[in-house]
């Protein structure tokens, strides 16, 4: 098989992915939706349920094998330095790098391990800085970002050694999509009866925070992508971690 081949065949998005958009993209929104009508402490019970959905993709990205421990340790390391990132700057309100943590570990072992790193690191910090209804729409918001930092990588837009692309790309991704879904949130939670008066007012109130949400991530990634990843990199060659979609 020529290099040309091979190369055209690690760009290619394989059939599990397609099942984890499915999920991600349409399952999800469906239970957060649904939370509304899930009684007393809903959200503690949506949480679960989203946990479970994450799992879904990230157990069908091995395939035909199982995953190894090794690999689940990792990523749940990624998930505490995430949590921990969030919690260094509890003094800083929506200074929080955590997005950043989760970009770098989409693209570092692909886009299921990044929905899953996000979803489960915002529920798990939560415990520190509040649980609440909010907190499914966190584990959403987050994860897809690192599910679409998974996606672009894989595709070749983002390079794992271009950090600087990759730290816009973070910026914009919560401008765009994480803060709009979080505000979304809001819009659920603030207003009794939705219109276009009210929406617009949500929405623009948070453009502030999404602002400085995205400065936390662009900076993280900048900063922090090249070293993780070096260390990921060297973690995946010497054991062999995920590396069956990009054979």
């Amino acid at each position: 098989m020529s290099e040309k081949q091979i190369e055209k065949n690690k760009k290619k998005i394989p059939a599990h992915t397609w099942i984890s958009v499915v999920v991600i993209c349409l399952m999800i929104p469906v239970v957060l939706l649904a939370s509304r009508y899930f009684g007393n402490r809903k959200y503690y019970l949506c949480s679960m349920v989203l946990i479970i959905l994450s799992m879904v993709p990230f157990f069908l990205s091995f395939e035909k094998r199982k995953p190894e421990a090794r690999e689940i340790v990792t990523l749940a390391v990624m998930c505490a330095i995430a949590v921990a990132s969030r919690a260094a700057f509890i003094m800083l309100p929506h200074f929080k790098p955590l997005v950043g943590i989760v970009i770098i570990t989409g693209m570092a072992f692909g886009a299921e391990s990044g929905f899953l790193t996000g979803a489960v690191s915002a529920f798990v910090s939560n415990f520190i800085f509040g649980q609440g209804p909010w907190t499914p729409w966190q584990m959403f918001a987050y994860g897809i970002a690192g599910f679409l930092a998974g996606l672009l990588t894989h595709a070749g837009v983002l390079k794992k050694d271009k950090n600087v692309p990759a730290a816009i790309f973070g910026g914009l991704e919560v401008l765009l999509v994480t803060g709009p879904l979080l505000d979304t949130c809001s819009l659920f939670l603030m207003t009794n009866e939705i219109n276009k008066a009210s929406a617009a007012a949500i929405y623009a109130s948070g453009l502030p925070v999404n602002a400085i949400h995205a400065l936390a991530t662009f900076l993280t990634v900048l900063l922090l992508e090249k070293p993780i990843m070096e260390k990921l990199n060297r973690i995946k060659v010497k054991y062999g971690m995920m590396e069956e979609d990009e054979a």
